[in-house]
């Protein structure tokens, strides 16, 4: 009934091909940015590098800067409100938004009418490879304010035609009751809110497994990539689970975002150029199918544009083909980690996604947890938290629940330890005992 592709000439593009018409555009990016922008002008000048001594993708990799979330702020600090990377002679700003900021100060996003068109086409094409159709009717489920992920999705959705119940997050029995009532097909949301979601629906007494979703696309944290956490959305659902993001720097945000085939987020990198590099060096690009850090460019953006952003994020990249038939290459994990979330405990490096899968991956866990840090003495003391899972124990007598909780324990523990080298206690929680997000799940509490 509807075409296979959002563009299929675009897509479906050489991968020869496509890399040339990427250098094309880098190299008009970093002429226009290196005139007309203060905050990158000085950049490169501080490097010693110039717009013309970039002649191939290897030379952009090898030779340009990145720019990092704290020089943003630094920025935005010194040249109130947008900071100097904002352009010149640009249309209008038509939008501002923002990032909450741990700080409690957003950074601030400036948007021109142009972009934001750019923005709703590539949303659009993206949203359009999940599975979305102009058939569809769209549950929104996400925070809007500064966020500027909830405001991309929406307008995506209504560029590609489909129709967009842009509810918002929070007053989850009213969200259940009106996703139920109007029929919604796809859900928007963070994995930790349709976590949330799916369990005050079975409170409710629905069966969410024949709800009138198909499908949702998942957004702003990491969890979906994640095979236990995928699994327990799509059947506790019944739907098919699309993951996808970038960050809110990188506008349009969806450009790392699964297609049907579900074998991990395609890179539209002729939107977004994507690179994975070395977590020590990001001017040294990783073999494929390394693990390495996400450092993002804008293509198209004329207001503060992103010009090799340094994400945090870890993933490995793939050029194998999809069934699909996109050429654009992927990441067949996702997202799996944030380089910047890193905890160092007794001296051992432990990413909180790394301790998530493990815990996944014990039966009789729930989906949510948390790590609490504290010092006792002069060492740290590292705790775990997790709800299990009641329908997994649901046929277990009332007298032996307690004897199978204290095994849930243990094996989570080893499983811990075994996978970190840290030894962690571990404390099975009833369930509905963690507090649950509406929007991003916070899971590591530092009192050290």
């Amino acid at each position: 009934m509807y075409k296979r592709y959002w563009d299929e000439e675009r897509e479906t593009m050489p991968r020869e091909k496509r890399e040339k018409l990427i250098l094309e555009k880098i190299k008009k990016q970093l002429h226009y940015v290196y005139q007309e922008i203060p905050f990158y002008r000085d950049l490169y000048d501080r490097a010693g590098v110039k717009p013309d001594d970039v002649v191939t993708l290897e030379d952009f990799t090898a030779k340009i800067p990145v720019v990092k979330k704290s020089m943003l702020r630094e920025s935005q600090e010194q040249h109130h409100p947008f900071g100097n990377y904002l352009g010149a002679n640009l249309s209008p700003i038509v939008r501002i938004h923002g990032s909450s900021g741990t700080t409690g100060k957003p950074t601030f996003y400036a948007i021109s009418q142009k972009d934001w068109e750019h923005v709703a086409e590539v949303h659009a094409m993206c949203f359009w490879a999940a599975g979305i159709r102009p058939s569809d009717r769209v549950h929104l489920a996400t925070h809007f304010s500064l966020f500027i992920g909830s405001w991309g999705s929406l307008i995506g959705v209504e560029k590609l035609g489909a129709t967009a119940f842009p509810i918002g997050s929070g007053e989850t029995d009213r969200q259940l009751n009106l996703l139920w009532h109007l029929g919604n097909t796809v859900l928007i949301s963070t994995p930790s809110y349709c976590l949330h979601m799916l369990e005050t629906a079975r409170h409710q007494g629905r069966d969410t497994a024949n709800s009138p979703l198909r499908m949702g696309i998942f957004i702003g944290e990491p969890g979906a990539g994640i095979p236990a956490t995928k699994r327990a959305i799509g059947e506790g659902w019944g739907i098919s689970v699309a993951d996808c993001a970038t960050t809110s720097e990188m506008t349009p945000w969806t450009t790392n975002c699964e297609c049907e085939e579900r074998t991990g987020m395609h890179v539209f990198n002729d939107a977004v150029y994507t690179e994975v590099v070395s977590k020590d060096n990001p001017n040294e690009p990783v073999p494929e199918m390394t693990s390495g850090g996400l450092v993002y460019t804008h293509l198209e953006r004329e207001s503060q544009p992103m010009i090799r952003f340094w994400s945090g994020d870890e993933s490995r990249m793939t050029n194998e083909p999809c069934a699909c038939g996109r050429t654009y290459p992927r990441l067949p994990d996702g997202v799996y980690g944030r380089l910047d979330d890193m905890l160092i405990i007794r001296g051992a490096n432990v990413y909180p996604s790394a301790v998530q899968k493990e815990l996944l991956e014990v039966p009789g866990t729930g989906v949510e947890f948390r790590i609490v840090l504290e010092k006792k003495g002069h060492l740290d003391h590292a705790t775990v938290q997790v709800e299990y899972n009641p329908v997994y124990y649901n046929n277990i007598p009332a007298h032996e629940l307690p004897q199978q909780l204290d095994a849930l324990q243990k094996a989570a523990a080893v499983k811990l330890k075994n996978a970190t080298g840290v030894r962690f206690d571990v404390e099975v929680l009833q369930p509905e005992t963690l507090e649950r997000a509406i929007s991003k799940a916070k899971r590591v509490f530092d009192h050290r």
